[in-house]
């Protein structure tokens, strides 16, 4: 996934199941991880399949739904099954169906929600007497869902088409227990299948391996055929159409997108699939397509299998647009075939995916430009699996051992342990000079000490990008910039990277010297305004930062024309944890309308955490009263 997290607490003290590849695992409290951030009891179930009934009600914001779990109970005296569900999911009825000896015999179960967290509930269900240990039974859940975080409905002028009425699905990391109760924990894969209703004229996709549609019916069908883990399901419906971008792949998008994201994405991503084949083996997947979401898409991309979710607004940026896709196809093989069993270990997913990307990228284009991008939870996992390779000496050798450990492990979910024990196994010769010789391996400094890496990447194929950016930063640091010096430097034909790691740079710097941020603006002010999204959420950052108020406007104007969390958030951060909170108040008073309820709510949740609640709320209730869109002290308090 394309988004940044706090870096994780890596452990390696847990041992993950094992089984066959493309059959669910028996899990059990001996050989299951354990997931704080799970409420369920699923190391004494082993879940074979679960199929969703869904009937999506776009003008009332809610999917009338049935589950149903082919479920296998392990332990014996096992009373109740516990899932983790949330607050906003209305459990309608439970009931049990399983075959005995009598026959096939089904009972209403009596179920209870109970408080886990801020972000879930358990749903606990009674179980009766007649299920027994190593026994197939079948759970019916009907449910009602409505404002929870996995499910976000759009009005149609939240889309890019401003046509239709809009529906996505985001369950990274733990959200899909709002779609639907689950095992939500990437320890548990399984099959699935779905079937949706939809009014006429809306499109709908799931990450899955089969779909076919009833016209007749109005009814899409979906079937996933190899295992993953709940967080990876996702579902989208809206106004899309498609176009093939090669022979086993497609895009799709809103009909105004269609044309530019099919010419920028034709042909090339079967080039990167193939490269990332002859790297890590067979894409075991059978299709890739990729999904073009309107704006309000919270984070960049996500790499839901079959069918990756990628931003629009990303199309302005050529380079970011490889590189973010170059990054969920690596997830195909790291993240979704191997999973990191705990969200302790993402980096499991997120390092090696990191690695793999870049490998891609070097092998179809020679030099890697995304080595300038740093985000730290990818990066020291990367830096890790870097070191692994070396280790072993050799770019090629290490490809190997990355073929084998997909093929050992995929569709299972592992642990840091798994992979190092497979490591030394393939490399025994470092196993008996490192281990047996305790000659070295940092193997517990680098998984649960803190600081930067133990070791960092050659970097120096980049050099010929950095060279210039690391000059030009050195120029605009000095106490008294040389204006002639910079002004020979045109950065307008820089690479996107350049600029973002210039801007970084500075942003990290801020606050300027008041002349400095005067030339900057001077500067470079109006060339970036024509550059994409993510060169100017940076330069705007560096203008609140520096309270810079002749370039305040620009702010103003770009929060009333981007939708998405991941460039009105940092924004509004900044200016309420500066001196610009009435701005931020003013501009939220006048465009909160058109944002997502989600948004609203994190935004509300920064102007509480950052001023006085109640004057905040004296500015916001100034509004005219909306019943489309109330606001109260409540809704300030909620968290996205």
């Amino acid at each position: 996934m394309a988004a940044a997290f706090e870096r994780p607490t890596f452990c390696c003290c847990r041992k993950v199941v094992t089984g066959s590849a493309k059959s669910e695992r028996l899990n059990s409290s001996r050989d299951c991880p354990v997931d704080i951030a799970s409420a369920s009891n699923f190391q004494h179930f082993q879940i074979q399949h679960f199929h969703l009934e869904l009937d999506i009600n776009f003008p009332s914001r809610e999917i009338q739904a049935v589950e149903v779990l082919d479920l296998v109970c392990l332990q014996p005296d096992t009373q109740s099954l516990v899932l983790d569900s949330h607050q906003s999911l209305h459990i309608r009825s439970v009931n049990a169906k399983c075959r005995c000896n009598s026959g096939e015999n089904s009972w209403p179960l009596s179920h209870r929600l109970d408080p886990f967290t801020e972000y879930g509930s358990s749903l606990v269900i009674n179980l009766p007497a007649a299920i027994k240990p190593l026994s197939n039974f079948q759970i019916i859940i009907r449910y009602t869902t409505a404002d929870g975080p996995a499910i976000w409905w759009l009005d149609p002028e939240l889309t890019s088409g401003n046509s239709k009425p809009f529906l996505f699905t985001h369950g990274h990391s733990v959200c899909n227990r709002s779609f639907f109760p689950c095992f939500d924990t990437p320890a548990v894969k399984s099959t699935y299948s779905a079937t949706v209703m939809v009014p006429p004229g809306i499109r709908v996709l799931m990450s899955a391996t089969r779909s076919t549609f009833d016209e007749q019916e109005n009814i899409y069908r979906f079937q996933m055929e190899y295992p993953v883990p709940a967080y990876l399901l996702a579902l989208v419906a809206g106004d899309l159409i498609s176009a093939d971008i090669g022979p086993r792949s497609r895009v799709w998008a809103e009909p105004c997108l269609l044309k530019i994201a099919t010419a920028k994405l034709n042909g090339t991503v079967e080039r990167w699939l193939s490269a990332a084949e002859n790297l890590f083996g067979p894409y075991m997947w059978e299709r890739y397509d990729v999904v073009f979401l309107p704006p309000s898409f919270p984070i960049v991309a996500m790499e839901n299998p079959c069918l990756t979710f990628i931003i629009s607004c990303i199309l302005e940026s050529d380079e970011f647009l490889i590189i973010d896709v170059i990054h969920e196809i690596a997830h195909s093989w790291f993240g979704n075939a191997v999973t990191n069993a705990t969200w302790e270990e993402m980096w499991l997913s997120e390092g090696l995916a990191t690695y793999a990307q870049r490998r891609i990228t070097t092998e179809t284009y020679g030099v890697n430009p995304s080595s300038l991008m740093n985000l730290f939870t990818y990066e020291k996992g990367f830096c890790f699996v870097y070191y692994l390779s070396q280790l072993c000496g050799d770019t090629k050798c290490f490809d190997s051992f990355l073929r084998a450990y997909v093929e050992k492990f995929k569709f299972t979910s592992v642990v840091a342990t798994d992979l190092l024990e497979f490591f030394l196994g393939f490399f025994p010769e470092l196993r008996e000079k490192c281990v047996d010789n305790k000659e070295g391996l940092e193997f517990e400094r680098w998984l649960n000490a803190s600081g930067p890496p133990l070791l960092e990447p050659d970097l120096s194929q980049g050099s010929s990008l950095i060279k210039p950016v690391e000059s030009l930063y050195q120029l605009w640091s000095s106490e008294t910039p040389d204006g002639n010096r910079i002004t020979d430097i045109d950065i307008s034909k820089w690479k996107t990277f350049q600029i973002v790691h210039l801007l970084d740079k500075l942003l990290d710097r801020s606050p300027l010297p008041h002349e400095a941020m005067m030339k900057l603006s001077k500067s470079y002010s109006a060339l970036l305004d024509s550059m994409n999204a993510e060169i100017r959420i940076r330069w705007l950052q560096i203008v609140v930062r520096n309270n810079y108020l002749p370039d305040f406007y620009k702010v103003r104007r770009f929060l009333e024309n981007h939708t998405s969390r991941m460039y009105t958030g940092p924004l509004y951060e900044d200016l309420c944890a500066g001196t610009m909170k009435a701005i931020a108040m003013e501009t939220f008073y006048l465009t909160q309308n058109r944002l997502h309820v989600n948004l609203r709510r994190a935004i509300q949740q920064i102007f509480a955490h950052s001023a006085n609640p109640a004057a905040v709320m004296t500015l916001l209730e100034d509004k005219p009263s909306d019943a489309s869109n109330p606001i109260s002290l409540r809704d300030v308090n909620v968290s996205a």
